[in-house]
């Protein structure tokens, strides 16, 4: 056919008739019509217009939408439009349909006579669906699409996507249907199928009519509250979790508590609830520093949660306490099985900010329904063993029993004495002498504190020293034990008796900042001799559990003091960092002087290190005159233990002292 023909034809209609590209916001041809509608001159000053210049977001998002739609599928859509030629708006009833350009690209064909029903509130209500984010669509009663407005039309997979095609969840469909067939209308917080993946959508759907065949129909409202959703299950998260961790928090714990017991009594299995605490969590935190501190806590709770079955609660109760709730199996072979292998998995170091570094544990228990039937009876008794576990090193897991409640009575009576005891000077200072192997002459001795109570008279340290560091107290005691032993050194100089003294010093002491200034101070402020006084110090200060140790050991050796490591071969013993510390003595334990009379090779290990070192060996609980004769054969000359004497009172010591200067005069 003619073109010319054909062109005159379409400028005949009655209909507006223009081809729009999409990429270029530009009308490409138009009819005669379509000039006047436009309020055009010519075709050619309408192809000049950039229609995108003022185009609302929304009307390109649904132009979007039709090129999508043209690509996939041979379909039109028939809508009320309004456009702005020049800004005199214009109502018109469109149709629009895909159009494949020459080269290759899709443009929109539009034909559009103007609409004729001028109702304000029918163009504002065409325009307000265009432009809401509200998604509008409209369903049959068996879910097929019939309409879907700018925001709903973006939302969904596909044009053919029914109702209840759209929802993660059928059954949330199922719900909704069932409640406005019952109700009318129905309102809903689903997880919807978008284009954008899967979104929270509140719905809100009515029973209707379609306005086009009066058949009945679906009208579906949604408003996307994913952001608003997730934020609440953030807030509900982080009300019942722990935010550094993960786990389940004390909030959430009485919960969870209250469904594995409930399971325990329906099965009748045996829950054991377990109380976990770390070793000196807090000498972690002054010596590595707090990201050391949070680091060891994600680690630990990390194993805890492989180490625990999927029914198990695993919680933090704060600090560095944690809460295991455990069903048991049948058959187990000991009730302390599970928390045997928690303390196994934690036997080896762990990587910690870097370094490596041995976690301990200790471990209290009770079992439901035999130590309690009540969660905070179990907690109870579960607190009451984990307190009994600290107290004692040598048992790490401890199941509760009733005479506890008595132990834990006695140590909080103790840790209140401790207090006064501070207060009142109630402590003092007993020295155990120590004597050369080959003439039994004392040539030093190590300061051993103990505590006269005003009641129950001379206590031993090893029944208030665990207190005194679970509660701190033991600074102010170091420091008072500190200051006595310089005295005491001072006094041995005026009375000019050649020994030295040794005494503890704990990791908790090295870590206090005060405690380095202390012991600079001490030579001027007491007249002593730090050279003739050696600071005892465990392994665990050398295997880098203790920040800055090296520098800290390095100044109190500037100072004069003697650095000696005590109970040496118990700890994690390593060559490397023994060369790069200022060692000047190794005191053998006495589990393995116990051993030298069946051979002692251990014992000859370390005094071959030692004479390599260039230290000197002191060895520790030498108890009969075979094993002082054995460490005289062996090349070790000082020994310390019950075979010469046990510690004794400061004037006792002296009297020793005076005994021997007076025989030697002789």
């Amino acid at each position: 056919m003619d073109l010319d023909l054909l062109a005159s034809i379409y400028d005949r209609l009655d209909t507006a008739v223009w081809i729009f590209d999409f990429d270029l916001k530009r009308i490409l041809w138009a009819n005669g019509k379509t000039l006047e509608v436009m309020d055009a001159s010519s075709l050619a000053e309408l192809q000049l217009r950039d229609l995108g210049a003022d185009m609302s977001p929304s009307v390109e998002k649904r132009l979007r939408q039709y090129r999508h739609d043209f690509w996939n599928r041979d379909v039109s859509f028939s809508e009320i439009w309004t456009l702005y030629p020049k800004g005199t708006p214009k109502v018109l009833q469109m149709v629009m349909s895909g159009l494949r350009l020459k080269d290759g690209r899709m443009a929109l064909l539009c034909e559009a006579r103007e609409h004729h029903e001028q109702q304000p509130e029918t163009l504002r209500s065409a325009e307000a669906l265009l432009h809401t984010t509200v998604m509008i669509s409209l369903f049959t009663m068996d879910g097929l699409p019939l309409y879907r407005n700018t925001a709903a039309r973006a939302a969904c997979v596909s044009l053919a996507t029914r109702f209840e095609e759209q929802f993660a969840d059928p059954k949330d469909a199922q719900k909704l249907l069932e409640q406005v067939e019952r109700e009318r209308t129905s309102k809903l917080v689903a997880r919807i199928k978008t284009g954008a993946g899967t979104r929270w959508h509140e719905l809100t759907i009515r029973a209707c009519h379609d306005a086009v065949t009066g058949q009945p129909a679906y009208l579906v409202s949604e408003i996307d509250v994913t952001e608003l959703h997730e934020t609440k299950e953030r807030a509900q998260y982080l009300a019942s979790h722990d935010t550094l961790t993960g786990l389940s928090n004390r909030t959430y714990l009485k919960e969870r508590l209250t469904q594995i017991l409930k399971t325990a009594s329906e099965a009748n299995q045996t829950a054991t609830l377990y109380l976990v605490d770390l070793d000196d969590f807090k000498l972690v935190n002054d010596s590595m520093g707090h990201a050391a501190g949070d680091a060891l806590l994600q680690l630990v709770s990390a194993k805890l949660k492989d180490l625990a079955c999927p029914g198990d609660v695993v919680a933090r109760l704060g600090g560095d306490e944690f809460l295991i709730c455990h069903l048991e199996k049948e058959g187990s072979q000991s009730d302390d099985w599970f928390g045997q292998s928690l303390l196994n998995a934690f036997t080896p170091p762990q990587l910690i900010d870097g370094k490596a570094k041995h976690v301990g544990l200790s471990i209290g228990f009770a079992h439901y329904p035999e130590d309690g039937i009540k969660i905070d009876q179990l907690m109870r008794h579960a607190d009451l063993a984990l307190y009994q576990a600290k107290s004692n090193p040598s048992t790490k897991c401890v199941r509760y029993h009733e005479r506890m409640k008595r132990l834990r009575n006695e140590h909080l009576a103790i840790r209140k004495d401790l207090e006064q005891a501070i207060r009142e000077y109630e402590f003092v200072l007993h020295y155990q002498p120590v004597a050369f192997t080959g003439n039994d002459r004392v040539v030093a001795a190590e300061a051993l504190i103990r505590w006269q109570h005003p009641e129950q008279g001379l206590i031993r340290p090893d029944q208030f020293v665990p207190i005194a560091e679970e509660t701190g107290l033991i600074n102010e005691i170091g420091a008072w034990v500190c200051l006595q032993v310089a005295h005491m050194q001072a006094r041995l100089q005026k009375l000019k008796y050649p020994v030295g003294l040794s005494l503890n010093v704990s990791p908790r002491q090295l870590s206090d900042p005060l405690f380095v200034p202390l012991m600079q101070s001490l030579p001027s402020e007491t007249g002593c001799d730090p050279s003739k006084i050696s600071l005892e110090i465990t392994e665990t200060v050398l295997l880098g559990d203790i920040a800055n140790a090296h520098e800290t050991l390095a100044i109190l050796k500037e100072t004069g003091y003697q650095i000696v490591i005590d109970d040496f071969g118990t700890g994690y013993s390593n060559l490397a960092y023994l060369h790069n510390y200022p060692i000047d003595g190794i005191k053998i334990d006495r589990m393995f002087v116990e051993d030298i009379t069946s051979g002692g090779e251990i014992v000859k290990l370390i005094l071959s290190l030692a004479k390599a070192l260039g230290a000197d060996v002191v060895a520790e609980g030498v108890e009969t005159i075979d094993q002082r004769s054995w460490l005289s054969k062996n090349g070790c000359n000082l020994y310390q233990g019950y075979l010469y004497s046990k510690p004794v009172p400061e004037d006792r010591f002296l009297s020793m002292l005076r005994t021997q200067m007076e025989l030697a005069a002789t």
